[in-house]
């Protein structure tokens, strides 16, 4: 994989952002496409040592987790907790969340940065409690009735 990645990378515009992307990834490569521990890919060894672009050198997914722990923890729960309140609400995150967004990063760094305070955050806030599916208009909604009529004769 890390080869095929390399190779990508020569095109002048693709450098840019894989520069930046590319060893967070090979960083996890141990890990297949499911998430399952691997330590040979395509019948060559996995080789998870790289260096980010702050010049980190990291050879393992602890490793990693250990820089962004360290360099990144507030950038790196705040935007966790975006993504898990996009995700929440299934819908963008706009700006009048973005207070949501920080409270909940604040009282989970003030937790050791754990994803379930992430979690709890999300859940008991107003915007995920207060979210409805909109139905959009013209469409209507069957519910079945308690009594049975003519259409449903009481079987449910």
């Amino acid at each position: 994989m890390r080869k095929k990645m390399e190779d990508h990378r020569v095109r002048p515009d693709c450098v840019q952002c894989h520069r930046l992307m590319d060893p967070i990834g090979f960083a996890l490569e141990n890990f297949d496409a499911i998430g399952l521990w691997r330590s040979h890919d395509e019948g060559t060894a996995v080789d998870p040592a790289t260096q980010v672009f702050d010049n980190t050198k990291i050879g393992s997914p602890v490793e990693l987790r250990r820089w962004l722990t360290t360099s990144y923890d507030d950038q790196f729960v705040a935007v966790a907790t975006e993504k898990l309140l996009t995700y929440a609400l299934g819908r963008g995150v706009e700006y009048r969340d973005m207070p949501l967004v920080r409270q909940v990063a604040r009282d989970t760094v003030k937790n050791d940065g754990r994803f379930s305070s992430i979690v709890l955050g999300v859940v008991k806030s107003r915007p995920f409690q207060m979210n409805t599916k909109v139905v959009p208009t013209g469409a209507t909604t069957t519910t079945a009735s308690a009594r049975p009529t003519a259409d449903n004769k009481g079987v449910n």
